[in-house]
């Protein structure tokens, strides 16, 4: 297994200590690890291009791991009260959307690719931004500044027009002509 795939591997194991340590209300532990899961994502993906580390198991637990990352932080911190319930619904609905319509375009068309879509990209990068300052904030005890309230929104924008994105993106590949299974 390359170094790659054991610190991707880290990064999903990292995922209950997390979530443990937001429901124990020790968040700047929780904030510590989540940055330090957030980095791996980065070395990981540095590591197995520069070092020619890509593989088949790679492709699949990279983004797991990040799914279960934010998901299982989203889930947590919606529980204790720190985002709002629609936001939280919102994120885990866009990741099972995503999921289910993989599946699904699979089995009408018998290919599947996993490339992520550039606002897709954006709104990972905003709910990874959301959920360090939430961390960060309660784990330093410090003021946002009203910058939690304004990423929540942000973050609902990004969701939904991803989720958006991804439907209309998989729509129009099913009614190509030649895409759907014989």
């Amino acid at each position: 297994m390359y170094l790659a795939n054991i610190i991707t591997l880290g990064r999903l194991l990292s995922v209950p200590v997390i979530v443990w340590l937001i429901l124990d209300g020790s968040m700047l532990p929780a904030f510590a690890l989540f940055v330090a899961a957030g980095i791996s994502d980065a070395v990981d993906g540095f590591l197995a291009r520069r070092f020619d580390q890509r593989s088949e198991l790679g492709g699949y637990l990279d983004p797991l791991a990040d799914k279960a990352l934010l998901v299982g932080v989203y889930v947590t911190l919606g529980h204790v009260g720190h985002l709002p319930a629609w936001l939280v619904i919102l994120v885990v609905f866009r990741d099972v959307l995503i999921i289910g319509g993989a599946i699904l375009l699979y089995m009408f068309t018998e290919a599947l690719q996993m490339a992520p879509l550039t606002v897709s990209k954006v709104n990972t990068a905003a709910q990874i931004v959301l959920a360090a300052v939430v961390l960060g904030t309660m784990g330093l005890a410090i003021d946002d500044g009203g910058v939690v309230r304004a990423l929540v929104y942000a973050v609902g924008a990004t969701t939904a027009l991803s989720g958006a994105a991804y439907i209309v993106q998989w729509s129009r590949h099913v009614s190509e002509p030649g895409n759907k299974r014989p």
